[in-house]
This record gives structure tokens, sequence and C-alpha cells, in this order.
């Protein structure tokens, strides 16, 4: 569970109802100060034109993944359908006390520990099935109405339902090391979670790999209100999104002994689990215009959300296969464990602005200010059991779903739950944030064909955390946390942007601002937060590491980056809405956040986030947008675009990694005190050939995009760096509508035409790249069709 994963699906809002959707790649003062490097405003439509009244529908085949005998699926619940899980996986009655039956504690019967291991959903593990396609269908309406006043009245809904299944059964992930002898560059492998448990001695060789199904259902609507005066307007829209996410996986886990760390096993798993996440927001806002000239305008907007998240009954059963039989082995591949999550964030975001058309310099200018205050509160808990035995252990056959059979749960066998959690619960934890801003900015020209934007940005940002390690939960010597300020910050941010125009269609711009990043909540906490398909960690920034001789590796203390940005821009516009325009930007990072690989943690697979030493990017972009008629006025419906990014970024490292990375140098290395940034790609590339007949109702593209080589996560020392191999992603798109007013749209599109694999890999110097993960998610054919009632 990523409590910190809130992306948008933009294609949730119907065309027909988007006014606007703004690519803002400048900050200035009225944007919040946590623009790192751009902003996407999408504005509904608050008065249709006419009145509007689609549907639609879709289907997607993907043949590597759609219709396949081996798909992972479970039982569920009965309404996982429409995205949520009806209480089929709640957590059963007593298990959220800090005592629960089981065989050692004497107040509870032999009878009561039977009932509460029965009260757990006995499957285990997945079964075989048969997945179907991608489908979704959706519904959009609008109208207006105008009073005899003239005031204007208008009304907006939409509603999608998307059913989606992915079946991969190619997955791998990965652990590697380098080796202690600077004359060896092979990288050890150290654990693999890969291979098919029928075939386990090719469990490295390419198609022998491990499984993972997910099926996904998203269901959305939104609904608007807008009434319109003469001077005034108001706005009221509601969104609720429900995402259910339900996944299988079946691997097989060789963990090497020979290498650091590791004990030395191999395992058949089997997981099961289900993600559902919802989203409510509500949005009142107005805007008002005041003067004889209408020269004041005043807008206000009030935002509540209520985000939730919830991984209900996460299940990992795996069978040590050491002694040549199915086994629950501790300190291998663990006994079965079940997990549950919950999350509960609420938002309320508001903001008050201003803005006078004014003279200055005797040119028309705009002066605008305002203010902001946004209050976010998260509450988290993880719950874990495991399954334990009380005397000798059965004879498994190796099938999950047999595990919790009647004769096989206390006191009729041996099996019972016991639960993993401290009280205090170190995996909960309350966190606050109160952010006030305001700003002042104005718009004006200060000689003919030089205008300038200027502002200053002011906030006050405050994030309490009530929560606890390891430690305390369990000696009471660790830290914990009431209600603690983990950041308090006042911060200025200053932005001024130079548009010169050269020419009517030719702009020169130079930009300079200060941003911020500042960790999410999921960042700065104690939370360890563990993936049961891969077996990884991620642990909160609040940690601290120290070394076996008492070497402070990680204070705890993670906190903001402050940046600085310049930029300098070119622009060239043309008619039909080409576009040329070549970009140089610079940036400054003062100790930017990083996921990095934890050194001291040998014998497990932990990451977590820090603050690394400065560092900085500079780069360049080309885009452009461009008809082909220059060629021939037979291709005036054709036309390119592209967007081409170089980047060249370097980080200062700290002394603790800089003397873990020189502790495995190679002979033939240098290793120097900077490295590249991560989650910087060198270069990125989108292009397109586009064809568009308004009059026909045919329109047609080519997309290519591909990022380089990222580097994704940190090491040093004993585990090398991961880094992203570029995904060359090739997608067709074609539109073509018919019939009276062309009210009926017909869609086709493919998707990954090239059939590339997402891959992610450990690199080491000489050495040849080994898999961190691999994905194939193969080329998949879409259908749709939308109709226009009126």
């Amino acid at each position: 569970l990523d409590p910190d994963r809130n992306s948008l699906q933009i294609d949730i809002f119907p065309t027909n109802l988007l006014e606007n959707l703004i690519v803002v790649k400048t900050a200035t003062a009225e944007y919040p100060a946590d623009f790192t490097g751009g902003l996407v405003n999408i504005e509904t439509k608050d008065f249709p034109e006419e009145k509007i009244f689609t549907i639609s529908a879709g289907l997607e085949f993907n043949p590597s993944m759609h219709f396949q005998n081996d798909y992972l699926g479970s039982e569920g619940s009965g309404t996982d359908w429409l995205g949520f899980d009806d209480g089929t996986r709640d957590l059963p009655p007593l298990a959220d006390q800090p005592d629960i039956p089981t065989p050692i504690n004497p107040d509870f019967t032999d009878q009561e520990v039977n009932d509460f291991v029965k009260s757990f959903n006995p499957e285990l593990g997945p079964v075989q099935d048969q997945n179907f396609m991608n489908y979704n269908v959706g519904l959009s309406l609008g109208n207006q109405k105008t009073f005899e006043n003239g005031h204007k009245l208008g009304f907006l809904f939409s509603g999608t339902y998307k059913y989606t299944t992915e079946f991969f059964d190619d997955v791998i992930y990965g652990e590697y090391q380098r080796p202690g002898s600077p004359n060896d560059f092979e990288l050890v492998r150290a654990y693999v979670q890969a291979g098919d448990p029928d075939a386990r001695e090719l469990v490295l060789e390419p198609g022998r790999s491990g499984k993972l199904s997910r099926e996904s259902v998203l269901l959305g609507g939104l609904a608007g209100l807008a009434y319109k005066t003469d001077r005034s307007k108001f706005k009221l829209s509601l969104m609720r999104l429900q995402n259910g996410v339900n996944q299988g996986g079946r691997f097989f886990i060789d963990d090497n002994g020979s290498a650091v760390g590791k004990s030395g096993y191999t395992a058949d798993s089997y997981n099961l689990d289900y993600n559902q996440r919802s989203l409510t927001n509500a949005l009142l806002g107005g805007d008002h215009f005041l003067g004889d000239q209408q020269e004041w305008q005043v807008s206000w907007k009030i935002s509540p959300t209520l985000s939730e998240q919830s991984d209900p009954d996460v299940r990992k059963t795996a069978f040590t296969l050491n002694s040549g039989r199915p086994a629950f082995e501790p300190g291998n591949g663990g006994n079965p464990s079940r997990i549950w999550r919950e999350l509960e964030e609420v938002n309320l975001a508001n903001r008050f602005d201003v803005t006078r058309n004014l003279q200055m310099f005797q040119r028309d200018a705009k002066l605008k200010l305002g203010a902001s205050y946004l209050f976010k509160e998260r509450d988290y808990e993880i719950l874990f059991f495991d399954l334990q035995r009380f005397g000798a252990a059965p004879e498994l056959d190796g099938d999950p779903n047999n595990v919790l059979i009647p004769q096989n749960i206390y006191p009729d066998g041996v099996y019972y739950y016991q639960s993993g959690n401290s009280d205090p619960n170190p995996n909960e934890y309350n966190s606050t944030v109160n952010n006030l801003g305001a700003y002042v900015s104005s718009e004006f020209e200060l000689v003919p064909k030089l205008k300038a934007i200027a502002g200053l940005r002011v906030e006050n940002y405050v994030q309490r955390h009530t929560g606890r390690d390891q430690n305390f939960a369990i000696s009471g010597q660790g830290n914990n946390l009431v209600d603690e300020k983990v950041l308090d910050s006042f911060d200025f941010f200053p932005s001024l942007n130079m548009i010169y125009g050269m020419s009517e269609n030719q702009n020169l711009r130079v930009s300079y601002s200060r941003t911020i990043a500042r960790p999410s909540f999921k960042e700065l906490s104690f939370a360890q937060i563990l993936d049961p398909i891969t077996n990884r960690t991620f642990n909160g920034g609040l940690f601290p590491f120290i070394e076996g001789d008492g070497t402070v590796v990680w204070d705890g203390n993670l906190t903001e980056t402050r940046i600085n940005n310049v930029d300098l821009r070119w622009e060239l516009f043309m008619p039909g809405a080409q576009l040329f325009s070549i970009s140089a930007f610079y940036k400054t990072f003062d100790r930017p956040i990083e996921l990095v690989r934890i050194p001291v943690a040998q014998t497990g697979l932990e990451f977590q986030p820090r603050n690394v030493g400065d560092g900085q990017v500079l780069g360049a972009e080309l885009e452009f947008r461009k008809s082909l008629d220059f060629i021939s006025e037979s291709l005036a419906n054709f036309s390119i675009n592209g967007n081409i990014t170089v980047v060249e970024s370097t980080i200062e490292m700290s002394i603790t990694e800089f003397e873990a990375r020189k502790e495995f140098e190679k002979n033939g290395e240098t290793i120097s005190q900077d490295r590249e940034m991560a989650g910087q790609a060198p270069y990125i590339i989108n292009a397109g050939i586009s064809y568009a007949n308004i009059e026909t109702g045919l329109d047609f593209g080519l997309f290519y995009n591909v990022k380089g080589p990222t580097l994704t996560i940190v090491g040093g020392g004993l585990t090398p760096d991961v880094y992203s191999e570029p995904f060359h992603s090739l997608n067709f798109n074609l539109n073509k509508s018919f019939g009276e007013n062309q009210r009926t749209t017909i869609n086709f599109g493919v998707t990954n035409i090239l059939d590339d694999v997402r891959e992610e890999f450990f690199t080491g110097f000489r050495a040849e790249d080994q898999y961190f993960s691999r994905f194939a998610p193969g080329t998949g054919f879409s259908i749709g069709v939308n109709y226009n009632i009126f």
C-alpha cells in the first residue's frame, strides 16, 4: 500500500465536459510553493454551450493478458465488481484487541482459540481461473437554463465504470550484491523471486518467471452546478472515485546462502491482496467582478477532500522446500502471514484571490494578491498476524488453501494465529499539516514589448506527528512523538518572469523562482510498510540507523528540499496552433530526498527516504508542433509534434555514502564525490504524427515516448544502484465520427506496439546488469464508441 499515491486519471473526465487543460511549467507566486516541475490545471465546463447527453462504451484486448487459463483469481467479496469489499475481508472480532485467543493465553479456552482461527478466511492463496478482457462504460450530460433577468443556471454530470485485468507470467524480482574483492566484478545473486515452482531448476532462465494477476475496478462520478449573474459566478462540484484492485501472485523464491546476510533456502510463495481506495471531493467557489469597469475580480474556493485507502487481509503463504517437502520455517520462507492496513486522510483547501486591472508606467497592468490555507490530517494503522503451531507440524501438500482445513486448527490440529502487534503499535500514526500562505504579484510592461511578472509568496508550514518506533513499542526506550513538530518552516518564495516580444509571433522568456519539495506523511514517519509480493520494506524517514560501532548512518531528521529555478525560453508561434521553442533550465537542490537502500539491513530488503547532498540539474528542451503543409498542400491535415529534453544532473554524496562506495571500489574504477540524481532521466523524448479532418470527422495519430536510463534506488557499499531501463512506448489512436452532426464516434487504439518490457536493473562496474524487477505489459487493442444523443 502506497498511502501517498493519490494520482488522478485524467480520462475519467469526458472531453466534452472539459473547459481547459492547462500545463504550467513556470512557477509564479499565485501557485503553491511545492511547485517542483509542473502543474496541470483541469477545469470542467460550468455552462455547456448546448445540451449534452453522451453515452460511451469500449473494449480492450491484450493477447498476452486476457482469456488466460492460468490466471490467478480468488473468491473475493460480493461487491468487488463495484470497487470495494463488502466486509468479507474485515478484521475478525477480537483481532484488534491487545490479547487474542492463543493456546498460550490462559484467558481463553481451546474452543475459543478454534473459533478465533476459523473466523479468518481460510483462503490463503490464489486459485487458477480464466480472466476476461477490459471494458468500460460512461455517461455524461449537461445543460443550462437562461432566466428572464439574464442569469444562467447550468449543470453537468459524468459517470464512468472501468474494469481491467492484467496477467503477467514473466515477473522477476531480484536482489544482488557487490562482491567484496576488488578483482571480482560480477554481481552476486542474493535473492530471486521469480520462477515457475514446477520448474525450479530453470528459475533464472528466460521465460521461467513468476506469475502476477491484477483485477481493477474504477467507479467514478462527477456532478457540477453553476449559477451566473451579470457580475458573479458561483460553482459547486462534487466528485467521487472508488477503486478496488485484487491481486494474486505465485513465485518461486531462491535465497542464496553464500550471499551476505542470507540464510539460504528455496520456497514456493503465494500471495493474495486487495486494495481499495476512495476519494470524495467537494469544491465550492465564486468569481465576482467589481467596480464601474469591472476592474476588480475576487475569487474564492473552499474544497474539502476525504481520502480512504485500505488493504484488508493481505495474505502471504510461503512453503520452505529445504527439507524436501513443503514446510513453514521462520527465518527462511517464514510462517503464513496476514496484514490489515487502514488509512484515512482529510484535506481542507481554501484560497482567496484578488485581481486588479490598473495602469503602471502608463500601460495596462495587473495586480494580484491572495491567501491560502491548507489543512491535512492522516490516520494510518497496520495490524499483523502470523500462523504459529503448537505441536508437531502436520504433513503439508503445498496447497495454501489446504492449510486451514478443520483438522489442522488447534486443538484438533496445531495451527493458531499470533498477533505481531506491539502495544502501543509502532505502525500506527497520526499526522497533521497546517500550511498558511499569502502572495502578491504584479504583471506589467517595463518598456514596450517587455512584460514582467514579479511576485513574492510566503508560506508558514507546520507538520506534527504522533507515533513511535519499534524500540519504544517493545522496550519503552526508543523514540515516541506526541503531536510533536517534525517540520516547522517560514519561507519566502520570490519569482520573476520576463517576457520580451521580439515580434508579433516571437517571445523570449527569462524566469527565476524559488520552490520547495516537502516529505510526504509516509516519508516523515516511523512506519515500516512491507510489500508482501516483493518482500521489500519501506521505512519511514524518522528512523535513525546506526552502525554496530556506533557510527550514525542516518539521524532520522528528514527535512524539506529548497530549490532555485532559472529558465530561458525562446518561442515562435505560427498559424493553426503551430509552435517551435527552445529552452534551457538550471536548478539547484538543497538536500534533495531520495529513496536509498539501507546498508545496515543486510538480512532484509529495506529502503528509506533520506536527504542526500546538494544537487543541481542543467538541461535543454526542444518543443515543436508543425503542419506538413510546407511539404505539400495535400498534407495540410497532417502534423508532427515533439518534445525532446536532455538533462545532466549531479548530487554531492554524503561522507557515509562516499565511504561505503569506496569500500567496494573495484580495480580500474574511480569513485568520485558526485553522482547523478535519483529519479532524473538523462533524456525524455515525446514525438508524434497525427491527422485531423474536421469535415470528415477523422483523426488519427502515432505517438512515441521514452525516458533514458534513470537511477531509481540509490545503493552504495554492498548493494548496487538500481536503474530503470528505457521503455519505448509506441501507441496508435484513431477516431471517426459518423451520421447526422457526427453524433457517433468510433475509436480504435493500439498500445505498446513495440511490445517492449518494463525492466529495472542492478548495475555495477564491468558487471552484467541483473534484474531488480521485470514486467511485460504486452500489446493491447481497444475499440470504443461514443454516441451523442443530443
